[in-house]
């Protein structure tokens, strides 16, 4: 998926150029055979702070500098292109790649660090999927594993407690959607009640704790009520026990 998106940001970014004053030369900069000009020019551009001029540079760039002295300044500069231009996505693996492949640069621990910040911001709200923010949380944590004693270390340490977070609302919200789903479904009622345990288990701090437990009671109250007669007495009566346990 990240390189369908990347793509259509490198055409946009190709298309906008057909409009451009500056199109004559910098077409034919780009056409050209000339790659240290080439790279000269997506650096200028790059602090110029023009991103969607330099990522078409720096990408026709990385295949041809690949192994050689200057790949690594220029995949540096490709994966801050990208996260400057909010491709996150792509921005991510750009980092995460250079870490791995140049693991005793002075940049290794900088861009280690961003490509779990990238995963960070591509976290969507807590109603969606949270896949992305799993994976953010193994990313952070892993950087803390890997830098322990740098300065970024207490950042992504408050960048997990943010994920965690939005995981415990995300737990919470959903535990309630069955109690509210009670009225068309009685078992609702009884899922309300696992689901709320289920997060209490997996959050022990989470800060819906007393609305969970409240939840819990009526959840349980509900699913005696709205029981079979002949079910209601023992249903109560692990109401009861319920708030008694609470």
């Amino acid at each position: 998926m990240f390189k369908i998106k990347h793509l259509i940001i490198s055409c946009f970014a190709i298309a906008l150029l057909s409009f451009g004053a500056c199109k004559s030369r910098f077409e034919k900069l780009r056409l050209s055979n000339d790659v240290a000009k080439k790279y000269q020019e997506g650096i200028r551009l790059y602090n110029k702070k023009d991103y969607s001029k330099a990522l078409i540079l720096f990408e026709g760039l990385v295949q041809k500098y690949r192994g050689t002295a200057e790949a690594e300044d220029l995949n540096y500069y490709y994966a801050y292109t990208l996260y400057r231009l909010k491709d996150y996505t792509t921005a991510r693996y750009k980092f995460k790649e250079f870490a791995d492949t140049y693991p005793a640069s002075k940049n290794a621990e900088e861009c280690r660090y961003m490509g779990a910040y990238c995963y960070y911001l591509d976290s969507p709200k807590s109603s969606l999927d949270q896949e992305n923010t799993y994976k953010a949380i193994d990313a952070l944590q892993l950087f803390i594993n890997l830098y322990p004693k740098s300065d970024r270390a207490t950042q992504a340490a408050q960048y997990i407690a943010n994920l965690r977070d939005k995981l415990e609302t995300k737990a919470f919200d959903n535990a309630k959607l069955y109690y509210n789903l009670g009225g068309y479904d009685v078992t609702n009622y009884k899922s309300a009640v696992v689901a709320l345990k289920n997060a209490q288990t997996e959050f022990p701090d989470i800060k819906y704790a007393e609305e969970m437990n409240l939840l819990i009671v009526k959840s349980q109250f509900m699913y005696a009520k709205n029981s079979y007669p002949h079910r209601q007495e023992d249903r109560f009566n692990e109401a009861i026990d319920t708030i008694t346990n609470l």
